[in-house]
C-alpha cells in the first residue's frame, strides 16, 4: 500500500516555509498553490533570498555617501575612485554548502561571487576569502579545510583570478558549522554599469550559459536552515561549478554589454531561475512569463519545479533591447554557450510559467519580490571579554619557548599550505 500524498500544508513546512507564512501565501493568492507555486513561494522566502530575519539589522548599517554609485539592491556594490572608473565588490557567505560539500561548496562561493560583480559590467580582477573552521583536532577540521581551501583556489585558478588576501582562523564554536565568506572585486566605467530591472513590458527574455541540471534544487532553502544531524544527507542540494564554464561566461557577457544589446540582466544564483526572473521583473515593475519547454536542459524529463528551483551553476539571464536578439546569438556561438529566449517582460505583474502547453505557475509577483514576511528575532548582547592590561602579564621565562608556542598556534601560523 503506497504512502498518502502529502498536502501542501506538509510540502511547505518541509520546504522551509512556517505555518504563518504558509497562510500569507493562502491569503495573497485567494486560493491552495500549486507545486510548482509552493516552490517559489518557498526559495524566494527563505532567509538566503528574502533576508526575513536579517533585514531589520543590516539595514541600520550606513549605504549612501558621495562615492557611492550604487548601494544595497542590486547584485554588488559600486564606488566611484575617479577618472570615470568605479570598483564594484561583494563579500558573500557560502557557510552551509562548504560544511556539506567543502570542495563544491567553497568552489561555487567563488563562482558565484564574480557572477554578480561581472553581472553589473565590471571585469573580476581580485578574489579574497575570510575563513574560519573548528578545533584543529576535530574529526571533521582537516577534511573541510583541505576541501574549502582546494575549492577557492581551484575555481579562481581555472578562471584567472587571483586570490590577493585572506584570513584564516579557527575555534571550536565553529566546529558544527564553518564560516566561508568569498570576496570578488571588479573595475568597470562609472558610466557602464549594468543594472536588473526590466525596462518595460514586451522585450525578449534571454537565457545564456550552461544548460539546466538537477544539482542545487531547493539550495537556497537549505542554505537557510539551521544544520542537525541529517545534514549531510543535504549534499543534492550542493551546487556543482564549473570554472571554465565561468571564463566563457564572462567574456560573452562583457561583450554582450559591449554590443549595447542589453536593457538588464541578472545572474542565476541562489534560487536559480525563480530568483533571476522575478527580481528582473519585480524591481521593472513589470510581469514575465516564461517557457520551460525552451530552458536549455542538461538531464532528461526535467519538470518546471526542477527547473525553476535548479541552481546548476554558470547560467544567466538577460532582456534584451528590441530587434537585438540575433546579436546576442552570435555573442554566444563565438564563445560556444547554450541561449535561447526562453520568455517575455509583460504588463500583467504576474510570474507565469508554461509547460508543454500548460500554465503550471501564475502568481503576483509583488508578494513574491517584496513582500516577504519579516521578523525582529530576540537577541542577546553578548558578554565581552574583560579589557586585557598588558601591563599585569608577566614576561615569559624563556622567551623562545614563548615564540614558539606563538608560530605553532594554527592562527598564527603560515597558511602557505
Amino acid at each position: 500500500m503506497s504512502a498518502p500524498e502529502k498536502t501542501m500544508a506538509e510540502l511547505a513546512a518541509e520546504y522551509g516555509l512556517a505555518p504563518n507564512e504558509y497562510q500569507v501565501v493562502l491569503d495573497r493568492l485567494g486560493r491552495e498553490p500549486n507545486h510548482v507555486e509552493l516552490g517559489v513561494f518557498s526559495v524566494m522566502w527563505s532567509e538566503h533570498c528574502s533576508y526575513k530575519s536579517s533585514k531589520i539589522h543590516l539595514g541600520k548599517f550606513p549605504t549612501t555617501g558621495p562615492r557611492v554609485i550604487c548601494g544595497p539592491g542590486e547584485n554588488a556594490g559600486v564606488i566611484d575612485i575617479n577618472d570615470g572608473d568605479a570598483c564594484i565588490f561583494k563579500m558573500e557567505s557560502h557557510n552551509h554548502p562548504s560544511y556539506i560539500e567543502p570542495y563544491q561548496g567553497a568552489a561555487t562561493g567563488v563562482g558565484g561571487i564574480m557572477r554578480d560583480v561581472f553581472t553589473m559590467g565590471a571585469r573580476p580582477v581580485a578574489l579574497l576569502n575570510a575563513l574560519r573552521f573548528g578545533d584543529p583536532s576535530h574529526e571533521k577540521t582537516k577534511r573541510l579545510v583541505t576541501g574549502v581551501v582546494s575549492g577557492i583556489g581551484g575555481y579562481g585558478n581555472c578562471v584567472g583570478v587571483p586570490t590577493v588576501a585572506g584570513e584564516t582562523n579557527f575555534h571550536a564554536g565553529y566546529n558544527g558549522n564553518i564560516l566561508v565568506n568569498a570576496m570578488c572585486v571588479g573595475l568597470a566605467r562609472a558610466d557602464s554599469i549594468f543594472y536588473s530591472a526590466a525596462p518595460g513590458p514586451g522585450l525578449s527574455v534571454v537565457y545564456f550559459g550552461s544548460k539546466t541540471g538537477r544539482d542545487g534544487i531547493h539550495g537556497a532553502t537549505m542554505s537557510s536552515a539551521e544544520f542537525d544531524d541529517e545534514s549531510e544527507s543535504k549534499r543534492p542540494t550542493v551546487q556543482v561549478g564549473d570554472p571554465f564554464a565561468e571564463k566563457l561566461l564572462i567574456e560573452a557577457t562583457l561583450e554582450l554589454m559591449a554590443s549595447g544589446a542589453v536593457a538588464a540582466i541578472q545572474d542565476m544564483g541562489a534560487a536559480g531561475l525563480t530568483s533571476s526572473s522575478v527580481e528582473m521583473a519585480g524591481k521593472g515593475g513589470v510581469g514575465i512569463e516564461l517557457n520551460m519547454d525552451m530552458v536549455p536542459q542538461r538531464e532528461t524529463g526535467m519538470s518546471a519545479y526542477e527547473m525553476m528551483l535548479s541552481e546548476s551553476q554558470e547560467r544567466m539571464l538577460a532582456v534584451l533591447k528590441p530587434g537585438r536578439e540575433d546579436d546576442g546569438y552570435r555573442i554566444f556561438k563565438k564563445w560556444g554557450l547554450d541561449a535561447a529566449v526562453i520568455g517575455m517582460t509583460t504588463e500583467t505583474g504576474r510570474l507565469v510559467l508554461k509547460h508543454h502547453g500548460e500554465t503550471v505557475c501564475d502568481v503576483p509577483l509583488a508578494p513574491l519580490f517584496d513582500d516577504a514576511p519579516l521578523y525582529d528575532r530576540p537577541w542577546v548582547q553578548p558578554t565581552l571579554q574583560p579589557k586585557l592590561d598588558h601591563s599585569a602579564i608577566p614576561a615569559p621565562e624563556n622567551w623562545a619557548d614563548a615564540v614558539m608556542k606563538v608560530v605553532a598556534c594554527p592562527d598564527m601560523a603560515s597558511k602557505r599550505w
